[in-house]
């Protein structure tokens, strides 16, 4: 298993991370990029490798500045599908999604080369919510971008109030010195999600990290922007 140094390391080279969040939660191992190293080889990654939903996540905060809502609290206003946002899977946690986008010059949205540029799009909304303002983000990112489109936006909650992928991801980014931006896909396996022991062998024989959100967790705790992010 690899130090959270190494990960951290990786994350800033563009380096697939793999994070596994723990045996009681989802028992999942998704691939992350941090959002500004990725191209279109790495969605291609995303997609192969991983092969879950391809998604892009920054903190709450930023996307609820940005205009952003939770994507069941927009569903819950439309009659009768308020129902479906009663229920839970079974790890319990309220749903990080919020909505779906394109950036407006891609093509179709879904090739390696479009999704890619959705994303490297957003991470440069979030560089211009802190090195300009949110309020130039937020018009930036309502004048740049379609919805319904074919990259999810997840936001992370606060560390101590849900521990899943998006939150453990974007902690890492912060334990890394880097804006809370991050893209990321479940690792799959044929019929099933990815076991840690099978992610664990890919992992040594690739060079890539792989971490146990809890040793993430463990580290933030002390640092309070990581731990409220």
């Amino acid at each position: 298993m690899a130090d959270l140094d190494e990960a951290i390391n990786a994350l800033r080279q563009g380096i697939p991370v793999l994070i596994h969040d723990s045996e009681d939660r989802e028992a999942e191992v998704d691939m992350v990029f941090h959002a500004s190293t990725i191209d279109p080889d790495r969605v291609n990654m995303l997609r192969t490798r991983a092969g879950g939903l391809i998604c892009y996540a920054t903190t709450w905060s930023i996307a609820f500045d940005l205009g952003l809502t939770w994507g069941d609290t927009l569903i819950s206003m439309y009659g009768e599908l308020e129902r479906l946002t009663r229920k839970r899977l079974g790890y319990g946690d309220r749903p990080a999604f919020t909505i779906w986008v394109n950036h407006k010059d891609v093509r179709t949205g879904i090739s390696d080369e479009d999704r890619a540029k959705t994303i490297r799009a957003l991470d440069s909304i979030v560089e211009d919510y802190y090195d300009k303002s949110p309020l130039a983000a937020r018009e930036r990112f309502l004048s740049e971008f379609q919805a319904p489109g074919h990259v999810p936006v997840l936001a992370s909650r606060r560390l101590w109030e849900r521990q899943g992928h998006t939150e453990l991801s974007i902690a890492l980014a912060r334990l890394a010195g880097l804006r809370p931006s991050v893209a990321f896909a479940e690792m799959l396996d044929y019929g099933v999600s990815l076991r840690i022991d099978k992610a664990r062998k890919l992992a040594e024989e690739k060079g890539w990290p792989l971490v146990l959100g809890r040793d993430i967790i463990e580290a933030c705790r002390n640092d309070q922007v990581c731990w409220n992010s």
